[in-house]
């Protein structure tokens, strides 16, 4: 089982989002999450929900060329934190 594999698996949708919605742009994020875990977009606008909480936290902002930035309120999520997938 490769890293974003288990990543997709284990973890929660918002850490998920929090993480890779720097490095790959919606629609990739999408094919990602649903390439290793459909269950957790299973319902109806999970994702655009994810994206809208963390952008109303402050997690995320726009950023350029369909990737978000860090926002005043980004915090590495613990799995980070722990490198727990290095």
């Amino acid at each position: 089982m490769n890293t974003i594999e288990q990543i997709v698996k284990n973890e929660s949708l918002d850490d998920i989002v929090a993480v890779f919605a720097l490095l790959k742009p919606t629609p990739h994020l999408d094919m990602m999450i649903r390439r290793y875990n459909r269950e957790i977009l299973k319902e109806y606008g999970a994702l655009e929900s994810a994206y809208t909480r963390l952008f109303a936290a402050g997690v995320l902002a726009n950023g350029d060329k369909g990737l978000a930035i860090k926002g005043p309120n980004w915090k590495a999520p613990q799995f980070v934190i722990e490198k727990r997938y290095v």
